[in-house]
């Protein structure tokens, strides 16, 4: 079993490719669960809202809150990123062909949020791609030891690891 990760260079590049890759693979016809992230450009100048899309169709949740004008703390809904958690482990139990997670934050790096999911995935032999900044990227690291591979942050190459990876799983040397 593998994990994929991928570091985009710009802010909120990693959620576009993400989703595009996604998208690319379930019209491939794999099933896919997990999570991309949709951002929202606030309406006063503030930081984005960050939705989760609960793949392959939905919901979406919303896992940022405001913490009011001129705050600078974290804005991530520890409650709703659970609630995103729940549904991506209860997808998963149903079967899937691979798992995207749109990041590898602090959380994760802390032994919460996806952390728990995605080893179930990695114990399912699903094959997984996950988001990560430079920031986390150690702590990724340490928790898939030698099964994390970093992939270019280009569509083609992460559908193309997705694909092999799934096949690889469905037809075992």
């Amino acid at each position: 079993m593998n994990i994929a990760y991928t570091i985009a260079p710009g802010k909120g590049d990693t959620d576009l490719l993400l989703q595009s890759v996604a998208e690319q693979l379930v019209d491939s016809g794999y099933r896919v669960c997990g999570t991309v992230q949709i951002n929202t450009e606030g309406c006063d100048d503030g930081p984005c809202d960050m939705d989760v899309r609960v793949l392959p169709t939905g919901p979406d949740i919303r896992i940022s809150q405001s913490l009011g004008k001129g705050s600078r703390g974290c804005r991530l809904d520890p409650l709703a990123l659970e609630d995103a958690v729940g549904l991506v482990q209860a997808s998963l139990a149903e079967g899937a062909d691979i798992m995207i997670i749109n990041k590898f934050g602090k959380h994760e790096a802390d032994g919460r949020g996806f952390r728990p999911v995605i080893a179930e995935a990695v114990a399912l032999d699903i094959p997984v791609i996950v988001g990560v900044n430079s920031m986390n990227l150690t702590n990724l690291k340490a928790f898939a030891e030698d099964m994390a591979h970093q992939v270019s942050p280009d569509r083609g190459a992460l559908v193309a690891w997705g694909k092999a990876a799934a096949e690889a799983r469905q037809c075992p040397a």
